[in-house]
């Protein structure tokens, strides 16, 4: 790992907290832990055992998102840290699931069983997070509340059609979290809240996809999370609400 962002921008201690340990998710603990701004960083997992992840910087929690309850232990547990939480990431995404979900490409795909599940864990899941922990943040400190979403979301972009659940899944992402940010701006006004794109990422959720992707527009886990780290970093509360790209750009909804 090269040039660790500082994440200057956080004050120093305090928990950063990023849910799903896929790729991205455990490139993201690894760089907010070499940062060294925080007192601890925890990362969720499922199965409760991430590889390529640093286990003696990072604390690994086992939550299931489809689980409310799992969540509210999530939270229960920030609470017992007794430290300020200044960042949450949440990670987590599914686009394909072996032969049982795969991107829609015409209207005979849609299966009504694999719409709910794209929708629980892409869009209700980091939902029920915001739920639980955003109100965990220091009411008068920056924080910074964002989750993995996909340029494929944006409606305003979206040319080709197809990928139903994942488009759409994504799309209800970006209106929670704007609906958030507004909500917060009330309750919690030194919060920010982002959606952001990591760009196309060489991870098992998009390995059956990549070949027609150019080599210099596929990241690997490390570069997308450097890259995104920069933009949570750069946020000003002008921000909070908006969708971003791995490089700083706006996109649109």
């Amino acid at each position: 790992m090269q040039d660790v962002l500082p994440l200057s921008s956080f004050a120093e201690g305090g928990i950063a907290v990023v849910v799903g340990a896929g790729g991205i998710g455990s490139a993201l603990a690894n760089r907010i832990a070499a940062s060294g701004r925080f007192d601890g960083v925890v990362l969720t997992s499922r199965s409760g055992d991430p590889r390529g992840v640093d286990g003696a910087s990072v604390r690994i929690r086992s939550v299931d998102l489809l689980e409310e309850r799992s969540i509210e232990g999530l939270a229960g547990y920030i609470c017992e840290l007794d430290k300020p939480l200044r960042l949450v990431i949440c990670a987590t995404g599914i686009l394909h699931s072996g032969e049982d979900i795969r991107p829609e490409r015409r209207l005979e795909d849609i299966s009504p069983a694999h719409l709910a599940r794209v929708f629980a864990v892409n869009a209700f899941g980091p939902l029920l997070i915001a739920k639980h922990l955003a109100p965990l943040l220091p009411r008068r400190e920056r924080s910074v509340f964002a989750a993995i979403s996909a340029r494929v979301g944006s409606i305003g972009d979206n040319r080709l059609g197809g990928w139903y659940a994942y488009r759409a899944s994504k799309a209800a992402l970006n209106q929670f979290l704007r609906c958030v940010s507004i909500e917060l701006g009330r309750r919690v006004p030194a919060a920010i809240v982002t959606a952001l794109h990591p760009g196309t990422v060489d991870t098992a959720l998009s390995s059956p996809f990549q070949a027609g992707v150019p080599d210099k527009q596929l990241f690997t886990a490390d570069h997308s999370a450097a890259r995104l780290l920069e933009v949570v970093d750069g946020l000003g509360p002008e921000d909070s609400g908006g969708f971003f790209a791995w490089d700083g750009s706006p996109i649109p909804w």
